[in-house]
């Protein structure tokens, strides 16, 4: 028998450790963990872009800060306008595969937008040969916001207390007859 936790209690929970928090807190958090893990993703994808292995380091450096840098504020405009479309700048603290796929959405979208701009207007960077495209922008990009705005965001909440778990007084707690599913 396996026992599910009340979904509700849990995000009556969550909302209520949003009650406690600052009001920059969670755009605090969120920045912090976007720019940590996009600058590891821009470091890595350093070999898609032509001239980037090569460009002296302080160099690559500077420029993929600055990606990152985009990539932080592109984090936190998606996450407003999602706070705007369900009324509720808390939605951290109450996350659902909804929110979760706009901000997802809002991410790519926003980066398609950027990647364009800077490859065929301004011409900053461009790809290296093989690197496969879907509309115009790298795979590597591509994946880069399916996987790291759900990553930002679990970091984000656990950070601030308020990712929940099956069992929230921990396995030591649980009635004999629970069983973890």
């Amino acid at each position: 028998m396996s026992v599910r936790p009340d979904v509700r209690g849990m995000r009556a929970a969550n909302t209520t450790g949003m009650a406690r928090l600052r009001p920059w807190q969670p755009w605090a958090a969120l920045a912090g963990f976007a720019f940590l893990l996009h600058f590891v993703w821009e470091m890595l994808q350093v070999p898609f872009y032509a001239g980037m292995v090569d460009a002296i380091h302080g160099s690559a450096v500077r420029m993929c800060t600055i990606a990152t840098v985009g990539d932080a504020v592109i984090t936190l405009l998606a996450y407003g306008v999602v706070a705007v479309a369900t009324r509720s700048r808390s939605w951290l603290g109450d996350l659902t595969v909804k929110r979760l796929a706009g901000l997802v959405a809002l991410g790519i979208g926003m980066s398609l937008v950027a990647e364009l701009l800077n490859i065929h207007v301004f011409q900053r960077w461009q790809y290296v040969a093989g690197v496969p495209l879907l509309a115009g922008m790298g795979l590597n990009v591509w994946l880069q916001w399916l996987l790291l705005p759900p990553l930002t965001l679990w970091l984000a909440r656990r950070h601030l207390g308020l990712a929940s778990s099956r069992s929230p007084k921990g396995p030591e707690h649980r009635a004999p007859d629970q069983e973890i599913a």
